[in-house]
C-alpha cells in the first residue's frame, strides 16, 4: 500500500522565475520540505506531516499575499513516476548523479573528460539529495577540493545518502550518514545499496536536538558534511565541530546569502578556521577547518 504525502500545490499570478522560487523556498526551509516539483506557475512542495504543510502556507502567504496555497496529499508511487520522467543526470566535477535508468546517459555526459566519472546512482524518493538542489550541488563541488582518499566520513542529515555515497566514490573508507527521519533512513539504505557500498558506507540514526552527545559516540571525522537549514547550522555549530577530527573539514550547506554571514561566525566561535565559500543562486555552502593539535575540539 502506498504512503500518501502531504503536499502544497503553490500557485502564482505571475510565471515563478528560479530566484522567485528559491526565495520561497528559504523562507519556509524551517518546516523541512522534501521534495519540491516545479512548474512555470506552480510549485508543489511535499512535506514530512500536514502540520508541517500548514505552517508553510501560512509562511507563504504571509510573504507573498498573491499566492494560493491548496493542500493536496500525494502517493509516492505517483510522485516517483513523475519524477522517472523528469529527473537528468547532474555532473558536479568527477561526480555524476543519476536515477537508476538515467545511468547509461551519465556515463556518456563523462565522455569529454579524460577522468572517468564517478556514478552516484539515486533512487528518486521523498528525501532530498537527488543532486539537483543547489546545495547538494555546492556540498558535492566542495567535497572534491580535498583528496579523500582514505578519509572517515560523517554526513549529517543524510537525507538519500547522496553525500556519504559521493564520499566513498571519492575514495573515502568509510562513510557515516546520520539522520532522524526513519523515511531518510531507509532511502539511505536502499540508495547505499543500489551502489554497491557494503559495510563502507553505513546509515544511523542521530537527532542534533539532542544536542552534545548526539554525535559523540561516533567518534571524530576527517571531514564532516551537513546539509542543514541556516537556523540549524548556527544552533548546532558547536556540535558539528566536535565531531571534526584535528586537521579535519567541516563542509555545510543550507544556508541562504542572508544567513551566511551568521553561520560562518557560529563556526568559527566553535574553533573553525573558516577556509572557503561557494555560491548558487541564493544558496551558499561554507567549508572550515579544525586546527592542529590538541585545541581541537
Amino acid at each position: 500500500m502506498s504512503r500518501l504525502y502531504p503536499a502544497l500545490d503553490v500557485v502564482s499570478p505571475q510565471p515563478l522565475e528560479d530566484e522567485t522560487v528559491d526565495r520561497l523556498l528559504a523562507e519556509i526551509d524551517d518546516e523541512h520540505p522534501v521534495a519540491v516539483e516545479t512548474g512555470d506557475e506552480r510549485l508543489r512542495i511535499f512535506f514530512a506531516t500536514v502540520e508541517a504543510r500548514g505552517r508553510a502556507a501560512l509562511r507563504l502567504i504571509a510573504l507573498a499575499s498573491d499566492l494560493t496555497c491548496t493542500p493536496v496529499d500525494v502517493s509516492d508511487e505517483d510522485w516517483a513516476e513523475r519524477s522517472q520522467a523528469a529527473l537528468e543526470p547532474v555532473r558536479i566535477g568527477r561526480l555524476v548523479i543519476a536515477p537508476p535508468w538515467r545511468e547509461r546517459d551519465a556515463r556518456e555526459s563523462g565522455r569529454d573528460d579524460e577522468r572517468t566519472p564517478l556514478i552516484v546512482r539515486i533512487q528518486p524518493s521523498m528525501g532530498f539529495g537527488t543532486g539537483h538542489h543547489a546545495t547538494t550541488r555546492l556540498c558535492l563541488a566542495l567535497l572534491q577540493a580535498r583528496d579523500l582518499i582514505g578519509a572517515r566520513v560523517l554526513d549529517v542529515g543524510t537525507g538519500s545518502g547522496v553525500l556519504a555515497i559521493a564520499s566513498w566514490r571519492l575514495g573515502a573508507r568509510e562513510a557515516v550518514a546520520v539522520d532522524y527521519d526513519p523515511d531518510a533512513l531507509q532511502s539511505a539504505g536502499e540508495n547505499i545499496a543500489l551502489n554497491g557500498a557494503g559495510s563502507a558506507v553505513r546509515a544511523m540514526s542521530a537527532d542534533l536536538e539532542q544536542g552534545a552527545g548526539a554525535l559523540s559516540p561516533l567518534g571524530r571525522f576527517d571531514l564532516v558534511l551537513a546539509n542543514l537549514t541556516g537556523a540549524m547550522l548556527r544552533r548546532h555549530a558547536a556540535t558539528l565541530a566536535g565531531g571534526v577530527a584535528p586537521s579535519g573539514r567541516l563542509i555545510v550547506s543550507g544556508c541562504t546569502t542572508d544567513e551566511a554571514a551568521i553561520v560562518q561566525r557560529a563556526c568559527e566561535s566553535a574553533d573553525l578556521r573558516f577556509d572557503a565559500r561557494l555560491d548558487e543562486d541564493e544558496w551558499v555552502a561554507l567549508a572550515f577547518t579544525s586546527p592542529n593539535g590538541p585545541t581541537a575540539r
